[in-house]
């Protein structure tokens, strides 16, 4: 709840900020308000996340802990779905102002929601000062040689699927000719993929998740190679309905796979390090945007998603314990 309130903050500091005239190509300073924005943004994610993760399997039985890891990334999923267009005609019609006042308005509301949540009992772990418990962390990630590989495969899936979402402007605006509108239709046609899969899997008993997981980031892959070097509009729509597919399947299978195979001690820690892949896929959109300058933003996410196709299948043929988790 305290994140939320603090979303909210920041979000309207970016609307008030433009609204003023501050904000804009009249201020060419103005840009630290974003970066500032961004920072906080990515503190508050951090703190969040882990702790959004955590309380799933307090609140479900072990054998739904997939189906409601699905159910909470369609909801996700349904407003991936409508926002980017949404915002794409908010903003050519209003602005930019008005879609930080939404955004501040849906903050606000996931804060009355997030009141009717039950009470749920911490686990009963040894009080330890914050360095102790990250080192504590740390040591059991690395003597379970499970978890380890769960979190490097989804680390991997992040930083070299998701700097696509940064350079998607590129693809629209200068390779499809699209503009704001278009890639706002294709950022949604991801968030209908993402919704369908996420119907599907949490219908899905618990069941074969390593090799969900997997497949899913070998088509999410595929699917960006071939939108990277797509230059049919029909094309590209069709391979951004598989990328948020798979997107899906990997945040989903993935975070199902660690929950429960983790400790509950360490459930908080492990999740914490699963979120932080999020907050490291800057770095992969860093260095997407190098080699875009370098070669092209074609070149740039094909090779990176040609690389997570090729540690998917190695994964698939040298590591059996993993395709064959429940």
């Amino acid at each position: 709840m305290l994140a939320q309130i603090a979303m909210s903050v920041v979000s309207l500091g970016n609307a008030i900020a433009i609204n003023v005239g501050y904000l804009g190509s009249a201020h060419p300073e103005s840009w630290w308000v974003l970066v500032v924005g961004a920072v906080c943004m990515g503190t508050i994610v951090a703190l969040v996340m882990p702790s959004r993760q955590a309380i799933i399997p307090e609140l479900v039985a072990q054998s739904q802990i997939m189906n409601a890891i699905s159910l909470n990334t369609m909801g996700m999923s349904f407003f991936q779905l409508v926002g980017p267009a949404t915002a794409g005609f908010v903003i050519d019609a209003f602005g930019y102002a008005v879609v930080f006042y939404i955004m501040t308005a849906l903050n606000i509301s996931g804060i009355v929601f997030a009141v009717f949540l039950p009470d749920v009992a911490p686990s009963q772990a040894p009080r330890r000062s914050v360095l102790s418990n990250v080192s504590d962390g740390f040591r059991y990630i690395l003597g379970h040689r499970t978890v380890l590989l769960l979190l490097a495969l989804f680390v991997s899936a992040i930083l070299l699927a998701m700097p696509y979402q940064m350079l998607m402007p590129v693809f629209a605006k200068d390779i499809l000719k699209v503009g704001v509108s278009g890639q706002g239709i294709l950022m949604s046609v991801a968030g209908i993929g993402a919704f369908t899969a996420s119907l599907v899997l949490a219908s899905l008993p618990s069941k074969k998740r390593g090799i969900t997981l997997l497949l899913a980031n070998f088509l999410l892959g595929m699917a960006l190679v071939v939108f990277a070097f797509s230059v049919s509009w029909p094309l590209s729509i069709g391979m951004m309905l598989v990328v948020g597919m798979g997107l899906t399947g990997n945040n989903t299978a993935g975070a199902a796979l660690l929950q429960s195979y983790t400790g509950p001690e360490y459930l908080g820690r492990v999740m914490s390090i699963m979120s932080m892949s999020f907050g490291l896929s800057g770095l992969g959109t860093f260095f997407a945007g190098m080699l875009a300058e370098s070669v092209s933003a074609q070149w740039a996410i094909g090779g990176l998603a040609a690389t997570l196709v090729v540690i998917m299948l190695g994964v698939f043929l040298l590591l059996p314990r993993i395709r064959k988790l429940d």
